[in-house]
């Protein structure tokens, strides 16, 4: 990050409780060799894991299954030219353990397009990173008072 650029960096800490706040964040994957990105309900585990939940036949759990995926969320002031984003970079894997399953369809997040078999995918968070943008402009490059 550059000095002075407007933006600064949060903590592990803040990312997790800024991600705990937000319902909906987008996924992004391969799909065919090309970037794909998915908007999607999810909620945090207790350590911190990010848990989706789709349909079992979904092309989203055949894609992310075993692979590295990248997870974001955030929020913009469109009026205040503010706001932050949080992305937790992570193996992506479907939940198969059967205790772990039953779990999760307790405290886990809950799907918004309910499926008759829904499985939970849980990215394990090796990296976490946000920013926050520091203060708006205005569209005259003057700094907003907060």
């Amino acid at each position: 990050m550059y000095p002075n650029d407007g933006f600064r960096e949060l903590e592990r800490q803040e990312c997790l409780r800024l991600l705990a706040q937000v319902p909906v964040g987008r996924i992004v994957h391969t799909r065919q060799a090309l970037p794909a990105v998915l908007p999607v309900n999810f909620s945090l585990d207790s350590d911190g894991a990010v848990l989706l939940r789709t349909s079992a036949a979904s092309e989203l759990a055949r894609a992310v299954d075993g692979t590295v995926v990248a997870f974001e969320v955030d929020e913009v002031d469109a009026v205040a030219h503010s706001g932050w984003s949080v992305v937790v970079t992570g193996a992506a894997r479907v939940v198969r353990d059967p205790d772990e399953h039953e779990r999760l369809t307790r405290t886990g997040p809950r799907s918004w397009a309910p499926s008759p078999e829904e499985v939970f995918v849980r990215i394990e968070p090796e990296l976490i990173t946000g920013r926050e943008l520091v203060g708006g402009r205005s569209l005259y490059g003057v700094r907003l008072s907060p």
